[in-house]
């Protein structure tokens, strides 16, 4: 039998109970693939991270969705900075490593706000079938076809304009033609809606995501899908390019009662895209298996 002390469970991008997105943290070496899965699925949260020691970086890092391992997730990376602060293994005012299969990503940490400087996707327009996707999502309503392009990036995260916040809020997913149409690999296997409608004054843009082909229907509020959307918005004309020095928050959750917000920066002088956002840790206890 295994036992694993501090195991938690992190919400990301809220500094208070039951919002953000909830993320397993495990901090544990010798961990077996098949073993992380299995705590992942336990957990039933969209993504556990399980760090371990690393020789490439200050930590190894790995993301498990309830069914399968997931290639980067920005709030499980979150909520483990969140951790690693919480149990003072490292300082505040500082930087960490993790070695990942998205490669070498660095996050900082200071005065309860924690970063990620995330890979800079590159950006498409989507030349798919989009009849057949807007008929999978009954969007019919929502989008106003030829007016903005569907944008794709590198990860397969297919980027959709919606006109207004009411829509967006009010839409009903039809998660089996989602899974549907993300399986058939036909470019992309996640579907973000968005607009720069907002619920609150002086935000910048809402989201929500969609990714049953990963085992997560609705996500609350994805790191991975946010800081991209800064350059969508970019590529559509939607904000200014020049994005230097300014920042944007973004909005994401409300939809599904986990209301999250995400603090995203782009320097096109470093080519540098950071998502930023406050962690709350919901529960700790030990794990035994």
């Amino acid at each position: 039998m295994k036992k694993l002390s501090d195991v938690c469970q992190i919400s990301a991008f809220t500094d208070k109970p039951f919002n953000g997105n909830p993320a397993g943290v495990v901090y544990a070496d010798g961990l077996l693939p098949e073993e992380m899965q299995l705590i992942a699925r336990e957990f039933n949260v969209s993504e556990t991270a399980f760090i371990s020691k690393s020789r490439e970086a200050d930590f190894n890092l790995k993301w498990f969705s309830p069914s399968v391992e997931i290639k980067l997730c920005g709030h499980a990376t979150i909520a483990s900075v969140h951790f690693l602060r919480q149990q003072e293994i490292i300082k505040d005012n500082s930087i960490v490593t993790f070695s990942t299969l998205s490669g070498i990503l660095k996050c900082k940490t200071s005065n309860g706000v924690h970063s990620l400087i995330l890979p800079v996707p590159e950006l498409s327009e989507f030349n798919g079938n989009k009849d057949e996707i807007i008929r999978a999502l009954s969007v019919e309503k929502l989008i106003e076809t030829g007016k903005f392009p569907f944008i794709l990036d590198d990860g397969g995260y297919l980027y959709i304009h919606v006109s207004s916040i009411d829509e967006l809020m009010n839409y009903k997913p039809d998660f089996k033609s989602i899974l549907e149409i993300t399986s058939a690999r036909n470019g992309y296997d996640a579907i973000t809606l968005f607009t720069t409608e907002t619920i609150e004054k002086g935000n910048h843009a809402h989201l929500r995501f969609f990714a049953p082909y990963y085992g997560i229907n609705e996500d609350p509020v994805t790191g991975s899908a946010n800081g991209p959307l800064l350059l969508v918005l970019r590529k559509l004309g939607l904000i200014d390019e020049n994005t230097e020095g300014k920042v944007f928050t973004f909005e994401q959750g409300d939809a599904v009662g986990r209301k999250g917000r995400i603090i995203v920066t782009y320097s096109p002088e470093k080519n540098e895209l950071m998502i930023s956002g406050r962690a709350f840790t919901i529960f700790k206890g030990d794990l035994t298996f």
